[in-house]
């Protein structure tokens, strides 16, 4: 097994390789790089699939036991300064690099199919190659300075993508708040390095945090000095992985083609932020106020998410919310300590969550066949509908996604957040309740989706709502809010009209749906391998003798009192989207007019956007006019005064320059009389 691990550093090579040849393909010989478009799509599919291969068999070796392995070479060197980079593959690192190479390899695969007529299709794949490579380079990172190098290639590359068609405004301007949100948070991380370094000389993960825990305990550092690095590393996580107050990034993101939505909000960008508090751990653990912030972090938004996810008719700013919420679940158990269980919430969200951003761009993609390509008509839940007997392969797989992500055993996501749920308990029930009633919105707002696209009647060809809808197309909330008065309009009585390309949607091709089933499985099994009285996930990621001595006390009543709150809240949700949606006994336009100031405040994301506009863009575009005027003013003006005593002096002085020797003999004469007055006096 050692040569493999020898040329583990292949794994994100690969990719990396495939972006370069093609990159340099469209730059050299343009035209004839993006005719052969899908040659260039399976060059950049196979080294991809490479780098899976060599991932799952570093994953089997870790499985059967193998140790850590590290290999570093001296990167700089300044006196007693010594930069080392390398790899390291450890449990952590192998689980993540399958995680990311399996879901970036079906997402590369189902965008044949989604961009097939796009003209920027080869440079699609080749962005697509290089978020990849990021990732897959940041996870086997073995110290702090590394991952902030592949830290920020991951966000220059999503960039890239969420403005993949920059043409429109709408993604220029997503990708731009994506990139100078990101940039607050790293910011923040990067003082927080250098603040541990300062204090520790170190940036490996393991003697930061013991180094740091013995400096505090001598008392050389204070607890608060050390807790102010810890937050300031965790602002990094909380941009990259939208958490409150920073998550206003994430929603806009959607403005991206689907599959890099699929690729950001499952194994990716967002994983990154939930992956570096796992492998800070060592940092954050013995600081108590750090771990709460986190903790509460984490709680607070996963609630915020999912309240704004209620009133989402985008079928795919609905699914970012719901990931903005389910990172706030992975956030929070890190901070109570359930560091396993996080990661497995981890895992098992990966898959579902890719499958239910290609679920919504299968559903996109027919939906274009009838609105054409208006994605905000192609992308609004009040115009689907009824799509399950149109579309049975997603519609299926999306259904699975859907129980997944509510909790329903025995899908993934029963299992990762049952036990989250569980140890929040038992951390501090305030944290539990939050994350028990979010559950409960989980269940109503993904129930509410699957009912408004897949069941009832096609609502496609109504012109009247697709009109209505076209003329509040730029609505004040931004894309996906429904208005009160949206809600008036009777959508189940009208008749239908023949003016699309085709009067029925149409389900995706073999391309697009064959990832949807593949992924299907393990959001349905893969859970399974964190069964509370057999963790085989928990075995992995902590030693053996902890685990063993954890299962001899697991309690089935325990157990089944918890599981059984977090299923029932579930059913609650899911059975009020039915009353509503499904079989139309509650009507949601008399709740939303009885509780207005809820509705807005919901509608229009908690204001978040609206303060953020106000306070940070207006006031610093007053803060920079008061700069302005301090620079005309004073800088221009003392730069100017200067000036002009050097021309007024100049004008003066030309005068006494007029060539004649009795003049210049009459002013040596006064300055010696001068001189002679003066030393006089004195």
């Amino acid at each position: 097994m050692e040569p493999l691990y020898q040329y583990a550093w292949l794994i994100p090579v690969l990719p990396l390789l495939g972006a370069m040849v093609v990159g340099l393909g469209l730059i050299s010989f343009n035209q004839v790089t993006n005719r052969l478009r899908q040659a260039n799509a399976v060059f950049i599919i196979s080294l991809l699939g490479a780098s899976m291969v060599l991932s799952f068999a570093l994953l089997w070796s870790q499985i059967q036991g193998h140790e850590t392995y590290t290999r570093m070479i001296e990167w700089a060197a300044a006196g007693n300064f010594h930069l080392q980079m390398g790899y390291t593959l450890d449990h952590l690192s192998a689980l993540m690099c399958v995680i990311v190479t399996t879901v970036a390899f079906l997402v590369m695969v189902y965008t044949d199919g989604y961009m097939a007529h796009d003209p920027g299709y080869v440079r699609f794949y080749a962005y697509l190659s290089i978020f990849s490579a990021s990732m897959l380079g940041l996870v086997i990172s073995p110290n702090l300075v590394q991952v902030y190098i592949f830290w920020e290639l991951v966000g220059m590359c999503s960039y890239l993508l969420i403005g993949f068609w920059f043409d429109r405004k709408a993604a220029a301007d997503a990708c731009q708040k994506a990139f100078v949100t990101n940039r607050v948070g790293d910011f923040g991380l990067l003082l927080g390095m250098l603040g541990i370094y300062w204090a520790t000389g170190t940036f490996e993960f393991d003697l930061m945090g013991e180094r740091l825990e013995s400096l505090v305990s001598s008392g050389m550092i204070a607890p608060a000095l050390a807790g102010l690095f810890a937050v300031l590393v965790f602002l990094g996580p909380v941009a990259k992985s939208a958490q409150f107050p920073l998550h206003v990034w994430l929603p806009d993101a959607m403005e991206g083609p689907t599959p890099i939505s699929a690729l950001i909000h499952a194994a990716t960008m967002v994983a990154a932020g939930v992956f570096l508090v796992a492998r800070m751990y060592p940092v954050f653990e013995p600081i108590p106020t750090a771990m709460t912030i986190i903790a509460w972090t984490g709680a607070v938004t996963s609630f915020l998410g999912a309240t704004i996810a209620l009133t989402q008719n985008d079928i795919k700013k609905g699914l970012a919310y719901s990931t903005i919420s389910q990172l706030g679940y992975m956030v929070m158990a890190m901070g109570i300590g359930a560091y396993t269980a996080g990661l497995f919430h981890l895992m098992t969200h990966a898959y579902f969550k890719a499958m239910l951003f290609l679920c919504s761009g299968s559903v996109i993609h027919g939906m274009e066949g009838v609105v054409g390509h208006d994605p905000v008509l192609a992308q609004d839940m009040r115009l689907m509908g009824g799509l399950r007997k149109y579309m049975p392969l997603t519609s299926l797989a999306f259904l699975v996604g859907t129980l997944a992500i509510c909790g329903i055993p025995p899908f993934a996501g029963f299992w990762s957040k049952d036990e989250i749920l569980g140890l929040a308990f038992e951390a501090n029930p305030a944290l539990w309740l939050v994350g028990w009633f979010t559950a409960g919105l989980t269940a109503f707002y993904m129930f509410r989706m699957y009912f408004m696209t897949f069941e009832g009647d096609f609502r496609g060809n109504d012109m009247d709502i697709r009109n209505e809808l076209s003329m509040a197309a730029a609505p004040v909330f931004g894309p996906g809010a429904m208005d009160v008065k949206e809600l008036d309009h009777d959508t189940e009585d009208h008749g239908h009209d023949d003016h699309g390309h085709s009067d029925s949607p149409h389900e995706s091709p073999l391309t697009m749906t064959l990832p949807l089933l593949i992924l299907a499985i393990p959001s349905t099994v893969i859970g399974l391998l964190g069964k509370p009285w057999d963790n085989t996930f928990e075995s992995f990621i902590y030693a053996p003798g902890e685990v063993i001595e954890e299962a001899t006390h697991f309690d089935w009543t325990e157990f089944g009192i918890m599981a059984g709150n977090s299923v029932g809240i579930a059913l609650i949700g899911i059975t009020i989207a039915s009353l509503m949606y499904l079989q139309k006994k509650i009507d949601p336009k008399a709740i939303a007019k009885k509780y207005p100031a809820l509705y807005q405040f919901s509608l229009n994301k908690w204001y978040f956007d609206d303060i953020y506009h106000k306070v940070f863009i207006m006031g610093c575009r007053r803060l920079a006019r008061q700069i302005m005027e301090v620079d005309y003013r004073v800088i221009d003006g003392a730069v100017n005064l200067t000036g002009l005593a050097t021309l007024v002096s100049g004008e003066g002085l030309k005068y006494l320059e007029n060539g004649r020797a009795q003049f210049y003999a009459l002013i040596i004469f006064g300055a010696v009389l001068g001189f002679v007055i003066v030393f006089s006096v004195v």
